[in-house]
Parts: structure tokens; C-alpha cells; sequence
């Protein structure tokens, strides 16, 4: 990774270690490194710098995905990140699901999302729907046995 130079005379000679899947922490420091001054030379995309560069960057990348893997945030978290992003309340999403109630019942989990909802969700909110399709986290809370009415006895 590192490149050594050595000087005889006016003749130089340069070598580079070829770069490898990255295994180590210390690899990635150093390739990061190496990008960096790479990268402040601005090198042409057909030149040997350029290449190297592209191939560096292609090499943290893969390392990052698989070291730094994050999970997707389930259709409850990217609403109310959305909301918080675009500084929205409750009540101006409420329409996109259905009234005050149904929008209240989504955020606290009780009611699932229904795919008129995703679709206006997606279409007003730019949410992808493949975030807003996946399963919640929480469990929605559904009655085991529905309500029973109490008979009661009628006189004859």
C-alpha cells in the first residue's frame, strides 16, 4: 500500500504495493489515506493515478458496506423522520392517512399502513415504498377475543 522511493543518480524508480481486500482496520486507515492524496491530485480518470483511485475507492466502499451495515428503519421511523425532517406535525399528515384518528393510530404503532396510504405517503412525503411495505418493528396491538356483548336475561 505504501510507495517507496528510491533515488540513483536522476533515475527514480517507484514502487506501489498493489492494493488488496481490505481485512484489517489498519488497511482501511491507510487506504483511506492514500485516496486522500490521491484525490487532492486530481488525477484523470485513464491515467494509472486515476485508476488507482477508482479501484481504492471501490475497495473502502465494499469494506465500508460490510463492516458499517445499518438497518433499514421501519415504516413508522421513516414517517416521523420525514415529518421531523420537513417540519410537519401529526395533523398535516393526517390527510395522506386517513384523518386525525387513523394518523394517530399509525404513528403509535396500532394500525397497520394500508397501500392507499403508502402510495400517498410515498407521492407527498417522497418515502420509498419499500421502507414504508416493511413489517414494524412493534407488534400491533390486536385483540385475542373479540368484545363479547352481555345477554341478559329479558323478563317474559
Amino acid at each position: 500500500m505504501t510507495s517507496t522511493t528510491s533515488a540513483t543518480g536522476d533515475d527514480r524508480i517507484s514502487k506501489i504495493v498493489e492494493p488488496r481486500i481490505i481485512k484489517t482496520e489498519e488497511q482501511y486507515r491507510s487506504y483511506l489515506a492514500e485516496i486522500q492524496k490521491l484525490s487532492a491530485q486530481d488525477p484523470k480518470l485513464d491515467s494509472v493515478e486515476g485508476g488507482r483511485l477508482e479501484l481504492l475507492a471501490k475497495l473502502v466502499e465494499d469494506y465500508e458496506k460490510a463492516r458499517f451495515m445499518f438497518r433499514k428503519p421501519d415504516p413508522v421511523d421513516a414517517i416521523l423522520f420525514r415529518m421531523e425532517q420537513q417540519g410537519l406535525r401529526q395533523k398535516d399528515i393526517a390527510p395522506l392517512l386517513g384523518g386525525r384518528n387513523r394518523a394517530s393510530e399509525v404513528l403509535s404503532r396500532k394500525r397497520a399502513l394500508t397501500l392507499p396510504m403508502i402510495r400517498a405517503l410515498h407521492e407527498k412525503l417522497d418515502i420509498p415504498p419499500a421502507l414504508l411495505i416493511r413489517e414494524p418493528r412493534g407488534e400491533y396491538r390486536v385483540r385475542k377475543h373479540p368484545r363479547r356483548r352481555s345477554r341478559r336475561a329479558t323478563p317474559a
